[in-house]
């Protein structure tokens, strides 16, 4: 096989692992982003619970302040009332108490509705949290082994690159100049292989006198419809049963002696 068909060859299978290692290399890092912006929509769920929550725990602890104050100020009606001259100030007094506990009968029904709702919001917090705790060891540890693949496969990717030159320095610069135009513009495939005389890639049918130098393989030649290197492997050569075994010599004295 002529070299430079040969060195095509080795170099279309070894950027087919580059591409493939820079395609790896590249996704990776978006991998890491998708795993980092589910878990920061989660963070942020789990920041509303404890949010919810706090704002809950507020306002009963604001409705308990209003309770004391109204209490308070009952308790300074009622000696005020016992003070009254007058019927009128009497009822004055009466009425501003009846406002004041009916007061503290709304804020300790609003406690126990918040107190109600605050029973699901914290199991459904700690239920979020544990939930997140998890998935934040999960995205460690898949960050982790993402970097790491990574770096592993910037390493291969370098000893590849470094084969890649060497190959590229054994080929004659027209015919690879031909290579690195066909992987470029035929999906990174620059040779084909030609099975049954056709093709592999663009499936048409080879002409005979072309076919029959090809298998050759004594220069590089390509297909002449999709362009492309063609290389040729003959078939395994098909070893003849082996026959019997020739007669002795002392068969054949004897049948000779006849």
């Amino acid at each position: 096989m002529v070299p430079d068909l040969r060195v095509a060859i080795l170099l279309q299978d070894l950027d087919s692992r580059i591409r493939n290692l820079q395609g790896e290399v590249a996704s990776l890092p978006k991998h890491i982003a998708v795993l980092e912006k589910t878990l920061e929509s989660h963070i942020r769920r789990v920041e509303a619970d404890k949010a919810a929550l706090a704002a809950n725990q507020r306002e009963r602890k604001q409705l308990d302040a209003e309770i004391q104050t109204q209490e308070q100020k009952i308790s300074k009606l009622k000696d005020q009332m016992l003070q009254a001259k007058t019927n009128e100030q009497y009822l004055a007094f009466k009425h501003e108490i009846d406002y004041g506990e009916a007061e503290i009968h709304k804020c300790e029904d609003t406690i126990l509705e918040r107190m109600a709702e605050s029973e699901p919001l914290d199991q459904s917090l700690k239920t979020a949290q544990g939930a997140l705790d998890q998935e934040k060891q999960q995205v460690a540890a898949e960050t982790k082994v993402a970097r790491e693949r990574t770096a592993e496969d910037k390493r291969q990717l370098a000893d590849l690159l470094k084969q890649r030159a060497e190959l590229v320095a054994g080929m004659t610069a027209p015919v690879y100049r031909e290579y690195e135009r066909l992987r470029k513009t035929r999906r990174g495939i620059a040779v084909a292989e030609a099975i049954e005389g056709r093709c592999s890639l663009c499936n048409m049918t080879l002409r005979l006198q072309f076919f029959q130098e090809l298998r050759r393989l004594d220069q590089v030649m390509y297909c002449e419809t999709c362009g492309r290197i063609l290389s040729y492997t003959p078939p395994p050569v098909e070893i003849d049963e082996i026959g019997p075994a020739p007669e002795s010599q002392e068969s054949h004295s004897m049948e000779t002696g006849r």
